[in-house]
């Protein structure tokens, strides 16, 4: 374990090193979550209104479950549901493990650049960021794989983009980012499930 961490530091160190103060306000506003709830309206309009081949109609429709207001409605609350239990969750991982972020870290904050003057909490692990960005795109992949894959490609792109953001800026390190995002894609499968099951029924 400890030989994992160290990794983790060093590929840390690295990756953080590889930044430039040219791009500091670039990756900042990137790491924002505000920055990105266009991105979020964008695709849930759409993707809800308009066109025969919306993913609504498409998606449901491929498991017999036809596109009311209903099962719109629970696309919506699924959705919510899941972004709030990835986010809120990865606070019950950091308490429990309580590894501290590399900003916090005095062991390492000599090491690298600190670029967000507000380090955040005090523990990393896992990131919510990474979690949060994965679920969407996840669940949004499994709505849309019939229709709009290149919609998906690009969310996928887009969470890729704002993990590696939270190493830039100096607030994760790379094993926070990996186990978030995996814990992203499990939790959209997981609610896109759910959303199938309450639709059927």
């Amino acid at each position: 374990m400890d030989f994992l961490l160290d990794l983790d530091q060093s590929l840390f160190v690295f990756l953080n090193s590889l930044g430039s103060i040219s791009y500091d306000k670039v990756w900042l506003y990137i790491s924002e979550k505000d920055t990105w709830i266009w991105l979020y309206l964008f695709s849930l309009i759409l993707l809800l209104t308009g066109k025969r081949e919306n993913f609504i109609q498409i998606g449901f429709s491929y498991y017999d479950i036809k596109p009311t207001y209903r099962n719109t409605f629970s696309f919506l609350l699924v959705l919510i549901l899941l972004i709030t239990f990835t986010d809120q969750s990865s606070n019950l991982f950091k308490d429990y493990f309580q590894r501290l972020r590399p900003c916090h870290d005095p062991n390492l904050i000599d090491l690298f650049r600190v670029v967000k003057e507000s380090c955040g909490g005090l523990y990393s692990f896992f990131s919510a960021h990474a979690a949060n960005s994965f679920a969407f795109a996840t669940f949004i992949f499994f709505m849309t794989r019939k229709c709009y894959r290149k919609l998906s490609f690009v969310l996928f792109i887009w969470a890729l983009i704002v993990s590696y953001s939270r190493i830039y800026i100096g607030v994760h390190f790379p094993l926070d980012i990996i186990f978030g995002a995996v814990y992203g894609i499990a939790s959209g499968y997981i609610f896109y499930s759910l959303l199938k099951y309450i639709t059927k029924n």
